[in-house]
């Protein structure tokens, strides 16, 4: 995965993928984007794609690396957002406090006032998968009270659920 640059990405309006490491989110991108589970490595950087939802609907997706490392960075993305779509692992309860930790501080940025966010709690297709109300708790969504957020299911692995997610997140973006 690298760097892509290309003007048709600048016209879009910019959806943003962040989470921890390992929570699935190039693997996600990549299954709704091709229909196939493609190999990742961590992130060293973003990824960019284009995701048709249909002849009318698409959007541009930046995937942000996870690593503790790179969070420090995230800041440099948060300008041009138009909807924040944050993945975590639902089956590793275990991060899910870093995972609250992290959320809240990109959420105080100035740059996200406002902006609508979108959780999706992967990995459902694990046996030890938390529900999305356990995922909605421990994140503090509930808090969030200066903002539209939804939570939902899915399992990039697997596909489920990924194509509702990006057809909700079309609607958050029209109603930023």
């Amino acid at each position: 995965m690298g760097i892509i640059k290309s003007k048709q990405f600048s016209k879009l309006p910019r959806v943003l993928l962040m989470g921890l490491d390992s929570a699935g989110k190039s693997t996600l991108l990549f299954r709704q984007q091709q229909g196939v589970v493609m190999e990742t490595s961590p992130t060293v950087g973003f990824n960019v794609a284009t995701i048709e939802l249909d002849k009318k609907t698409s959007l541009t997706v930046w995937d942000v690396g996870g690593q503790k490392t790179m969070r420090s960075h995230w800041k440099y993305y948060l300008e041009e957002c138009k909807v924040l779509v944050f993945v975590v692992d639902s089956s590793d309860r275990g991060r899910m406090e870093e995972a609250q930790k992290a959320l809240k501080k990109i959420l105080n940025d100035e740059h996200l006032k406002g902006v609508p966010l979108m959780v999706l709690a992967n990995k459902k297709d694990m046996a030890n998968s938390m529900t999305i109300r356990e995922v909605s708790t421990l994140l503090d969504l509930d808090s969030y009270i200066d903002r539209v957020w939804e939570v939902q299911a899915c399992s990039a692995l697997e596909g489920l659920g990924l194509q509702q997610a990006f057809i909700s997140i079309a609607k958050l973006l029209k109603k930023s």
